[in-house]
């Protein structure tokens, strides 16, 4: 699916029903089951306008934020001007499916919902284990294997519909990932169907 999808929604992204107490419950998740210090290194990977860094604030140190979307970047970058995000937070231009990995290192590393959009799962999470410092881990949010309802609005929608999570682990697992856990965490509600998310965690 083309960016310029996600360029049109930037400027309303944050105020579509639910999506702010999506991403604090999803930081409350990860704060919680990582025993997070405060002075971890985010990255967070597909970051739209930065809503779940936003909530990750008070248990983590630094924030980048990473997206391929030129409009997302932008009202992530003018957050940051408004005080909404720390002042040192930096907005990236990364895509690390069809670009190179940057010469940093991160504690953590968050994708949430965006993984069904990469086409090269373990190219990806290969790029993620690059990143992250030994010890570090990496928390991905996505759905569970749906039917292709969840995006039928989108007719250029050319992803995956959701994962299997034994299939999931094993990729992570094949990069070198140890502890990989994937459980339930939430459900999306959508024109009258529920779909399962998962949240899974590994470490480098």
């Amino acid at each position: 699916m083309a960016n310029e999808h996600f360029d049109t929604a930037a400027a309303t992204w944050d105020l579509e029903p639910g999506k702010a107490d999506e991403a604090r419950r999803l930081a409350d998740a990860v704060a919680t089951r990582l025993a997070l210090t405060g002075r971890e290194r985010l990255l967070e990977y597909g970051a739209g306008t930065g809503l779940v860094s936003q909530a990750l604030v008070p248990h983590i140190g630094s924030v980048t934020l990473a997206d391929s979307s030129e409009g997302m970047r932008r009202v992530a970058a003018d957050k940051v001007a408004q005080g909404l995000l720390p002042a040192g937070t930096r907005v990236w231009d990364l895509d690390l499916e069809s670009g190179g990995t940057p010469d940093e290192r991160f504690d953590l590393i968050v994708a949430s919902l965006v993984l069904h959009h990469v086409h090269d799962i373990p190219r990806v999470l290969s790029g993620f284990r690059s990143l992250l410092e030994p010890g570090g881990h990496v928390a991905i949010a996505d759905l569970d294997t749906e039917d292709g309802s969840f995006h039928a609005h989108l007719h250029d929608f050319d992803g995956h519909p959701g994962f299997d999570r034994h299939q999931l682990a094993q990729w992570l697992v094949r990069d070198g990932f140890e502890d990989v856990s994937v459980e339930d965490f939430t459900t999306i509600d959508k024109d009258g169907t529920s779909f399962p998310v998962f949240l899974a965690t590994a470490r480098r």
